[in-house]
């Protein structure tokens, strides 16, 4: 099972490789991959049903396995720890889609009593979907305050002591609208209190405007020295 290709294989219960097959992953191309299997399906004019083992790890054989289910057909979730143990058993290792399949394909016949049947219930799959989308978007979060930490170093310094919490609400309402020192040039230590209390909702006091201000005044003193 990979994001935009299948590829399957076609043994018999002797190991014999019938044919093999890498097809579209898209439901469309799901009716020419059956075609296949069924071409294979007849002994002495008497259709037989195939079996199906999926080694999905990932959910992009949900949509296939939905589509052999929907049509009645047995399809069996092979577990890629199994498909691996044959894999190194072999005097070989190999590692490509064919081999790969062909491991799935012979764990499906040795263990087709034991196997579960691959299930794609959407309750599951959402809330895989879910977690995956809270995982990027932590990470993103992540790199974004590490970008943000970078930029305030060259401009404040002192900025850990400036607020409690880096990225909180009034910290960020601050570092909008008062990017570099230079902002704060015409600002008094009431007027910076009174805009900290109403994005911190009264929390800051005139002391940690006051504070701000300092260290601004420290790092503004060579500018105006050379306006000056």
């Amino acid at each position: 099972m990979h994001k935009e290709m299948h590829t399957a294989v076609i043994i018999d219960c002797w190991s014999t490789v019938l044919g093999e097959l890498s097809f579209e992953n898209k439901p469309t191309a799901f009716d020419k991959f059956l075609t296949f299997v069924n071409t294979y399906a007849v002994k002495k004019d008497k259709p037989l049903t195939p079996l199906f083992g999926l080694e999905d790890t990932k959910g992009f054989g949900r949509s296939l396995s939905a589509y052999l289910v929907g049509h009645k057909y047995v399809v069996k979730s092979v577990n890629p720890a199994l498909a691996n143990e044959f894999r190194k058993s072999a005097p070989t290792y190999k590692k490509n889609d064919s081999y790969d399949v062909l491991a799935v394909a012979k764990v499906l016949r040795d263990m087709v009593d034991t196997l579960p049947d691959a299930k794609h219930e959407d309750i599951y799959f959402t809330i895989r979907q879910l977690t995956k989308r809270r995982d990027s978007i932590n990470k993103r979060l992540i790199v974004l305050q590490h970008q943000l930490h970078d930029q305030l170093l060259h401009v404040y310094p002192s900025y850990k002591k400036f607020f409690s919490q880096v990225c909180g609400k009034t910290a960020l309402y601050f570092w909008e609208n008062y990017p570099s020192p230079q902002h704060l040039l015409n600002i008094d230590i009431e007027t910076l209190a009174d805009d900290l209390r109403g994005a911190s909702r009264n929390a800051c006091s005139a002391n940690k405007a006051k504070h701000i201000l300092w260290d601004a005044v420290i790092r503004l003193i060579p500018f105006m020295v050379s306006n000056w």
